[in-house]
């Protein structure tokens, strides 16, 4: 495992809490979490399942809220942002990538990737250039007319990195975005990952038990009981 010192903070969670009502009572998931993240620094968080991994990372990307604690999100405070300003801040400074892909089937690859840039309303000539440029990096130039069916698990993976990355943002945030691959198709995801994210100096926020994809990580973090600590 290497070590980057932070290069420019672009995720800083102070005393967050998460709590949620249910039936039997309410659960606490986390419990005064801290975390900071640079520029150019791939942060893995483990743990296991109902941990809370999903929800910190949700927090992360400003898709749910903290029960109490602050967010800052690429160098903004997002307490008390309205929904649309939230939506607008997601939209342009975080990339999202699923375990399950999550592509919409009747797109093409290259469609597919164009989404994130048809919502911020990036001109179309920008689009089809930052789209033609991302898809070369993660090497699917040569696919970029095919509809997911058509791509294997770990194309598809690839297309999905690239939708994450095209809007440049300054925060990605990936739940176990490996799961469904087999273990050489993995690697290669997550050697791209992890590449992508030291040359375009993206702070990374990686959910997995993949321990390929921590070797590869800057810092290792374990989610226990609602706070994270060196793993």
């Amino acid at each position: 495992m290497t070590h980057r010192e932070p290069d420019g903070l672009r995720v800083r969670l102070r005393d967050v809490h998460r709590s949620f009502t249910t039936a039997a009572g309410p659960v606490h998931v986390l419990r005064g979490l801290d975390l900071e993240v640079g520029s150019g620094e791939l942060v893995v968080v483990r743990g296991p399942s109902g941990s809370g991994k999903t929800t910190l990372l949700n927090i992360a990307a400003t898709i749910d809220a903290p029960t109490s604690g602050s967010v800052e999100l690429a160098g903004r405070d997002v307490a008390g942002m309205g929904d649309d300003a939230l939506a607008d801040l997601r939209a342009a400074s975080v990339g999202y990538v699923f375990q399950s892909f999550g592509l919409l089937p009747v797109l093409s690859a290259a469609e597919n990737v164009e989404v994130p840039l048809r919502l911020i309303g990036t001109e179309p000539g920008e689009r089809a250039a930052r789209v033609a440029e991302v898809l070369e990096r993660v090497g699917l130039a040569r696919h970029a007319r095919q509809r997911p069916y058509e791509l294997s698990g770990g194309q598809q993976q690839r297309v999905g990195v690239a939708r994450a990355l095209v809007t440049r943002p300054a925060v990605l945030v990936a739940d176990e975005p490996t799961g469904q691959l087999d273990s050489g198709t993995a690697e290669q995801v997550m050697a791209l990952i992890a590449d992508l994210v030291h040359s375009a100096g993206v702070a990374a926020v990686v959910a997995t038990h993949d321990p390929a994809l921590m070797a590869r990580a800057d810092r290792v973090l374990e989610l226990h009981d609602g706070r994270l600590r060196p793993a």
